[in-house]
């Protein structure tokens, strides 16, 4: 077995730098990269993430950098932690500094939505490499940063470089399950997004834990029937990165997605709800995305499609609600 020592994170967000400092923790060098470069010079002068994971500290083997070339020099894993809007424009900065046998994997969530292409379709089509995968699964960063107990599932295309990347993001308190379905992982931290945001937004009409519980269970039939079309998995939308992050996603304030829904919910308007989150709100994006492609694949989402209309057509969450209720009863296990 070749022996790992350094590795590359690229973003340092919330997400990026928590994953950094899980890869630190297992005894690596991890060249942390980001874009803005008055942010990464606070990162080295603080030795802590203060806009976004403030009173953590980096350890000294987390070498932040605003250089791209220096990010990935020498290093055969990279992990990418930014916005799927940036994909495409990024992979093609990435690809002349790699090579074909570079492992690049993401824990970024969502779809190309000017195509509605899987990320893992943008990453073959700009990169043209032979191992990558996703990493996805009930995760906070902050949690991840403290050293709190998480689990993730870590899915890619080659069982070896799969279990690779496993081994080194996996640690005593940090478990990483490895799978080979790309797009079943793919899917569940995608569409989680949107129907924390039909939740948040339940939640700000005030209805309650039953309309809670209802939402996130007829949400999960919607996320399967969705996976099957795309050719996911039962299993991995019922595990940790399918099940599992709806949940948490769905529940937990620490939530960008449920926290939007939130603000929709008690009234407000969508750009200004998604501006006072001050971070991408993956959820908005990916509900366009998920809406044209369930179009295209006649596949039937009432919970995604109200949540596409309160986003994109001006509808109030309290009328995607009455739309919702007003529907045709039916047989819980039907397919539509």
């Amino acid at each position: 077995m070749v022996k790992i020592d350094k590795v590359a994170v690229i973003g340092a967000g919330s997400w990026g730098t928590a994953l950094a400092l899980q890869l630190a923790r297992n005894g690596l060098q991890v060249n942390l990269w980001g874009h803005e470069e008055g942010h990464i010079n606070n990162l080295i002068a603080d030795r802590q993430n203060t806009e976004f994971l403030p009173g953590i500290a980096l350890p000294e083997n987390i070498k932040p950098t605003a250089s791209l070339n220096e990010a990935v020099e020498g290093v055969q894993h990279i992990l990418i932690v930014i916005p799927s809007k940036a994909y495409r424009e990024f992979l093609s900065s990435l690809k002349p500094l790699i090579n074909k046998q570079t492992r690049v994997f993401w824990a970024s969530k969502g779809f190309e939505i000017e195509t509605g292409k899987f990320l893992h379709e943008v990453v073959i089509e700009e990169l043209g490499i032979e191992h990558y995968g996703v990493i996805s699964g009930p995760t906070f960063a902050t949690e991840v940063a403290k050293n709190l107990p998480a689990s993730v599932t870590c899915a890619g295309n080659k069982a070896e470089s799969t279990q690779e990347f496993a081994d080194l993001l996996h640690g005593a308190h940090f478990r990483c399950y490895t799978s080979d379905d790309v797009i079943g992982v793919e899917i569940g931290g995608a569409l989680k997004n949107v129907l924390a945001i039909a939740v948040g937004a339940a939640d700000g009409l005030g209805f309650g834990a039953n309309t809670r519980a209802a939402l996130i269970t007829r949400g999960l039939a919607e996320v399967m029937r969705f996976g099957e079309t795309m050719g996911a998995k039962k299993e991995t939308l019922m595990g940790l990165s399918g099940l599992g992050d709806l949940i948490l996603t769905s529940t937990d304030n620490q939530s960008r997605n449920r926290r939007f829904g939130l603000a929709l919910g008690r009234g407000g308007d969508v750009n200004q709800a998604i501006k006072s989150i001050g971070q991408t709100v993956e959820g908005y994006r990916a509900a366009k995305a998920i809406h044209f492609m369930a179009q295209k694949k006649g596949v039937v989402l009432p919970i995604m499609g109200q949540v596409y209309k309160v986003l994109y057509e001006g509808k109030k969450p309290a009328e995607a609600v009455s739309e919702l209720e007003s529907r045709e009863q039916k047989s819980e296990f039907e397919s539509s």
